[in-house]
């Protein structure tokens, strides 16, 4: 049927089903550090490989499960379509490598600032690419967070250089992945599918040179990599089934879950050490989040009224 390879429309509005898939995934990433400390002695661009590897077959089997290669087989056709999944394919690889390697440097924290930051800077994006309007009220939160990175920059002597890839690659992959021409589930795939045959070809190289860390370094370590691709898979085709069913500015708010996760298991688990300044840091930018989201709450009550 025709249906089967025309994507729905985008619509800008929240469901209770993206709401339920939102969540689900950002608890998962919340707990995402943990693994990734697991896997902390295997270096970052062979575990990014194997993660991209292992999550094409899960990728495929959801596709299967739904009965909706027909859509898949529509985008592979349209040079538009996998122009914008390699887009996004680039910028979740960037994403990924950054967080893999800040995990296993003991740098957590870091990653957590770049997720607390990511919300506000979502926000400034569907302010300048999609028009929408913001309050003073907003503009302040944004101002806030500049704030943060403005004393962060100066007490390092250089930008915080992780945070903010992992703000702008995930803040840029958010916006083109809500407005990629297929269905979620197809576009994940569409993603991995694209970077599995240099990733296929670096882990081959690794195996056959004795590098690499599947079947070759315990069971332990293969148990890791060959999970890697449900714990890559299953939140992130969660988010892009939720991305789908809810608004822009919902799924800002929602990104909040996971950096408080990571900043807790940071600083409690991995015991980090959390400086005054970069303490100081988080307090601004937990205040924006506090007022951004006062203020969205202001005029949805008045949207109702």
């Amino acid at each position: 049927m025709a249906t089967d390879t025309i994507p729905a429309p985008v619509k800008n509005e929240d469901t209770p089903r993206g709401f339920a898939f939102g969540l689900a995934a950002y608890f998962l990433w919340g707990f995402l550090p943990i693994y990734m400390k697991a896997v902390a002695h295997i270096p970052a661009l062979e575990v990014l490989s194997h993660r991209v590897i292992w999550s094409v077959p899960v990728a495929g089997i959801v596709l299967l499960a739904l009965g909706r290669t027909g859509d898949l087989k529509a985008a592979i056709r349209s040079p538009r379509t996998l122009a914008m999944a390699g887009l996004t394919a680039a910028l979740i690889s960037v994403n990924w490598m950054t967080y893999i390697w800040a995990i296993s440097v003991g740098r957590a924290l870091d990653t957590a600032l770049g997720y607390f930051i990511n919300p506000l800077f979502s926000i400034f994006l569907a302010a300048v690419l999609l028009k929408e309007k913001l309050s003073a009220v907003q503009l302040a939160a944004i101002g806030l967070v500049a704030a943060a990175v403005a004393i962060l920059t100066i007490d390092a002597g250089g930008l915080p250089w992780v945070s903010l890839i992992l703000t702008v690659s995930w803040g840029f992959y958010a916006f083109f992945r809500k407005t990629l021409p297929v269905g979620p589930n197809q576009g994940f795939f569409l993603e991995v599918a694209i970077l599995s045959l240099p990733c296929l070809f670096y882990i081959i190289y690794l195996e056959t040179s004795g590098q690499g860390h599947l079947m070759q370094t315990g069971l332990s370590d293969s148990l890791l990599l060959l999970v890697s691709g449900l714990v890559t898979a299953v939140p992130l085709i969660m988010y892009a089934n939720g991305a789908k069913l809810l608004t822009l500015s919902t799924i800002a708010i929602m990104q909040y879950i996971a950096p408080t996760m990571i900043f807790l298991i940071a600083v409690f688990i991995f015991h980090e050490p959390l400086s005054l300044v970069k303490l100081g840091a988080f307090v601004l930018i937990w205040s924006a989040l506090i007022i951004y989201t006062w203020s969205m709450r202001r005029q949805t009550r008045g949207s109702r009224a």
